[in-house]
């Protein structure tokens, strides 16, 4: 499995992730639709400034579509909250323990 996580800080950020809350179903439709999804995680930073998304998928090919589709995504419905790119780490996953 593959693993990628997308943080966003600076101008817009508390705006994308105040809309990112109000519209949760419609996110989560669009990670789900992504083949080979496993699961996805939105979580604002504790100083509500700042937040991170992290998809995983059994391969990277899902991964590369995860992030097309959340910029994708971002720019027909957030582009005016003025969020910059955010830093995205990317690698294979070692250990993925749920409960």
């Amino acid at each position: 499995m593959d693993v990628v996580v997308r943080t966003y800080t600076g101008k817009g950020t508390k705006e994308l992730f105040s809309l990112l809350e109000k519209r949760t179903d419609e996110v989560e439709r669009a990670m789900r639709s992504i083949k080979g999804f496993v699961s996805y995680t939105l979580a604002r930073s504790s100083d509500g400034e700042g937040g991170l998304s992290m998809t995983v998928c059994q391969d990277k090919a899902g991964i590369d579509e995860s992030v097309r589709v959340a910029k994708e995504w971002i720019a027909a419905n957030a582009g005016d909250t003025g969020v910059g790119p955010p830093k995205v780490s990317a690698g294979t996953i070692l250990i993925h323990a749920v409960k």
